[in-house]
Parts: structure tokens; C-alpha cells; sequence
């Protein structure tokens, strides 16, 4: 996409500025949204955006600019406007000279963007959606279902002589459904998504996901009010591990660690959570929503153990975060776009599988909370402290399952709900979200078995 004549030229000028390494990324995405709602087509947007990062790293001081343009001398301004206060070098040497990597491509994808079908082949499938779903119950009121898709092609060159690049494809579906009886009003949402093209949708079956989401809003339309207090909570699997991306993983990431902003930063090596307990951040996942063959840094991705049988084992750890803190790459740096620099962020975050049977996790509690489904929280980003929405829970009395739960939160912290875990059962599975921070929002998985929190405190609801 750009000119590798160019793109030394600019690393050989931010050099004569004086930084100690340069890199540029260069980005092209490209999107497509189909919605329907209330039976009809809702929206049918698409577009193309481009641009290119520049990164001046001193010492382990960055500066970050970017621009819409290809132009030899509009890259060049970024790199004058970036390096005003810096002290020109006289005596530079050239960057070294590029030598292209091939990446592999991991996750094969047959109806990207850049291999489209046509709208007519799109659309139904959201129709279907829609008219399955209508169909189960007269209290259905309202449903809307979407699906996003997008193509990324990148490329990345260094002052070091890395020059590579990558294609990325993503697809996601949305479905949401609303429920009513009388003045009583529920919803269920459901959001798979994938490293793949269109043939991701086609592999999903419009009644299965239709007779789920009905489900669960029927159901908690009979939800009684959750009790208040501690007790032991047994946390679903799927996107139930979001408490542990955001309330662990992120504590786990060279962007706190560094700054010695996370309860973890001199952990390495020690217990710090049960030994039930091990955790993994992998890239490597064949079309997972949270996959890459390179990082943005353009490194190639791996499987990262972060903690094994309760053991800190590892950080996720991106270039800078490697000067600052002296510990090796992990393959982990991302951003949302060109827009930002990049940093340590998770891709596919999961807690592993145990040996466990749910049923056995179940009939071990006398009183206590199921949280089926999780939803959104708030997480004090030094501290892992949270406050987790559970969208569908039930109360747990004398081992068994009984009324769904409305108003239930978790409130606790990450390092502590960690060391809490007393069971993990065998039946891991992942969900796709979008993770916010310092350089944007990326994709990425959430993934765990169901597991046994001894004691959390759950808030409870009218």
C-alpha cells in the first residue's frame, strides 16, 4: 500500500531527528452494516478507511501522529511536527534495509469483504432471524438483528528493517429481543462473532438462536427479586469471563505493569490465585474473533500462558513494555486503527478447562447465586475492583436450580475472586466482545468453564 522507498526515506528522517526507532503502519479498512428491525431493512451502510501511523520512540518516550496521505512530504510533516522539541542528530547511520516477511495466514476465509456477496444473499438471513423469533411467542415486541462485517489490510515498516503485512477479516451477528407482559419488559441479546467472511453467518441456524434469546427474555419476565449478601456464586461459562478480562487481564497487560499500576506488577513466579486456576491470552486460535497472525507491531502472534495452576507465569507484553520492564514480547500489541499507537492488549483471554462437573458444582451449594449470563460492569483499572451486571441469573437452594434472579450484581475484586475458585468445570466455551482502552477498541474473546466462586458479594434487586 505504500511505497517501501518512501517509507524508508521517512524512517531514515525520523532517524536524523533523533529517535532510536521508528515504525510506520500503514491501514485500510473496509466495512459493511446490514440491520433489520420491526421487519423491515433498518440500514445498509458501508465504507473505506485509510490511514498511516507514525511512531518515534526516545528512549522509552513515544510520539504519535498520523495522517489520511500517501505523500512522501505529508509523512514527512508528521515526523517534523512530532520532532520539534527533539534534538537533531548530525552523525546518523540509514535504517536497515527492508527484507519483507510473509506471514502465514492462519484463518481461512472465504466471503470477505474483498470477496463479497451480493445483499440478496445477505439479508435473508436477518429476516429469518426475525420471523423465527416473532413466531415463538405473541410477547415478543420488538426484534432487531444486525450484522457487521469488516476487512483490515495492514502493513508495517521499522527502523530495524522489519517490512510486513497482514489481511484481516471479521464478522459479527447481532440479535436482540424484546419480551412484554403488561407493565413487564425483558430483553436478550445475542452477539456471536468470528475471524472469518459471511460463511460464518451461514454456518448458524436462525431457529436455534431464535428459540435461546426467547427464552431467556421469557423467563425473566418471572424473575424475582435477587437476595443481598456474600455467598458462593457459580459463574457460567462463555461470557462469564469477562470478570477476568476486565477485573484480571488487564492487570496482567505491560500497559499497568509498567507503570506499576497493577497489584500484580512484582508477582512473577508467585501464587496468586488457586491453584485450580490457569489462564491463557493465545492468538493462535484457528477464526477466533480475537485472532491475529501478527500483532500491530508486526510480530508474529503465540499463545501466552499468563497463569498455571494459580502460578503467575507471564505478562502480555508489547514493544515498549518490553523496554520498560525487561520482560520478552508476547506478540500482544494491538490497536483499533491508525489513529492510535499500540500497546499490551488481550486477544483470546480464557480461563482453562477443569475436570469438574457442572451438575456436581451445582449440588455443592445449599444457597447461593447461578449467574447463567453475564453482562457490562465497571473495573477500577489499578486495583481489579468490580461491579458486574448478571443479565440472567437463579438462586441456588439445596443443589439445585430454582427461580430466575433480577437485579443480581457481583461486586468484588479480580486477585481475590482468583484465590476464591474451587471448582472449574470441563465445559470452556468463548464469546466475542470489543475491549476499550488506551489504544482503542479491538476484538477480542472472553472464555472460561463454569466456575465456583467460594464467596462474592452479590447485590441484590427489586
Amino acid at each position: 500500500m505504500l511505497d517501501s522507498l518512501i517509507a524508508k526515506e521517512v524512517i531514515d528522517y525520523g532517524l536524523k531527528k533523533g529517535a532510536d526507532f521508528i515504525d510506520l503502519f500503514v491501514d485500510q479498512q473496509q466495512f459493511e452494516t446490514l440491520s433489520v428491525k420491526s421487519s423491515e431493512v433498518d440500514n445498509i451502510s458501508n465504507g473505506i478507511n485509510f490511514g498511516i501511523g507514525i511512531r518515534l520512540i526516545y528512549g522509552t518516550k513515544v510520539l504519535y501522529g498520523y495522517t489520511n496521505s500517501k505523500n512522501k512530504k505529508d509523512l514527512l510533516d508528521v515526523v517534523d511536527a512530532l520532532s520539534v522539541n527533539e534534538k537533531v542528530r548530525q552523525d546518523v547511520e540509514q535504517s536497515m534495509s527492508f527484507n519483507f516477511e510473509k506471514n502465514i495466514d492462519q484463518h481461512l476465509v472465504h466471503y470477505g469483504l474483498n470477496n463479497n456477496l451480493s445483499l440478496d444473499e445477505k439479508i435473508p438471513f436477518l429476516f429469518n432471524v426475525d420471523q423465527e423469533t416473532r413466531a415463538l411467542s405473541e410477547k415478543i415486541s420488538q426484534v432487531s438483528a444486525s450484522i457487521s462485517q469488516r476487512s483490515q489490510e495492514i502493513e508495517i515498516f521499522n527502523s530495524e528493517g522489519l517490512h510486513t503485512s497482514d489481511t484481516r477479516n471479521y464478522i459479527r451477528l447481532g440479535v436482540n429481543a424484546v419480551a412484554e407482559d403488561g407493565n413487564k419488559r425483558e430483553d436478550s441479546y445475542y452477539s456471536p462473532g468470528a475471524m472469518m467472511g459471511f460463511e460464518f453467518i451461514n454456518s448458524l441456524d436462525p431457529k436455534s438462536i431464535s428459540e435461546n434469546i426467547v427464552k431467556e427474555a421469557l423467563t425473566k419476565l418471572d424473575a424475582i427479586a435477587c437476595p443481598a449478601g456474600k455467598m458462593p456464586v457459580i459463574i457460567d461459562n462463555g461470557f462469564g469471563g469477562v470478570i477476568f478480562h476486565e477485573a484480571c487481564g488487564h492487570l496482567l497487560e505491560t500497559t499497568s505493569v509498567a507503570k506499576k499500576a497493577s497489584v500484580f506488577h512484582d508477582k512473577m513466579g508467585e501464587k496468586i490465585a488457586s491453584s485450580k486456576v490457569s489462564a491463557v491470552d493465545d492468538g493462535t486460535l484457528g477464526n477466533y474473533w480475537g485472532s491475529i497472525n501478527i500483532d500491530d507491531e508486526g510480530m508474529a502472534t503465540k499463545k501466552t500462558q499468563l497463569i498455571k495452576d494459580g502460578i503467575l507465569t507471564s505478562f502480555m507484553v508489547d514493544k515498549l513494555g518490553s523496554m520498560k520492564t525487561g520482560y520478552e514480547r508476547t506478540g500482544s500489541a494491538r490497536r483499533e486503527n491508525y489513529r492510535y499507537a499500540p500497546t499490551s492488549r488481550m486477544r483470546n483471554t480464557y480461563i482453562e478447562a477443569g475436570t469438574d462437573k457442572f451438575d456436581d458444582m451445582i449440588s455443592s451449594i445449599d444457597k447461593g447465586i447461578y449467574c447463567k449470563k453475564m453482562g457490562g460492569g465497571s473495573v477500577s483499572p489499578g486495583t481489579g475492583e468490580f461491579n458486574f451486571v448478571a443479565n440472567e441469573s437463579y438462586l441456588i437452594e439445596n443443589g439445585k436450580i430454582k427461580s430466575c434472579v433480577k437485579g443480581a450484581s457481583l461486586i468484588g475484586t479480580g486477585p481475590d475472586t482468583l484465590t476464591k475458585i474451587s471448582m472449574i468445570a470441563d465445559n470452556l466455551d468463548f464469546s466475542a466482545g470489543v475491549c476499550g482502552s488506551v489504544s482503542g477498541g479491538v476484538n477480542t474473546t472472553v472464555g472460561q468453564p463454569a466456575i465456583k466462586v467460594d464467596e462474592i458479594l452479590v447485590g441484590g434487586g427489586k
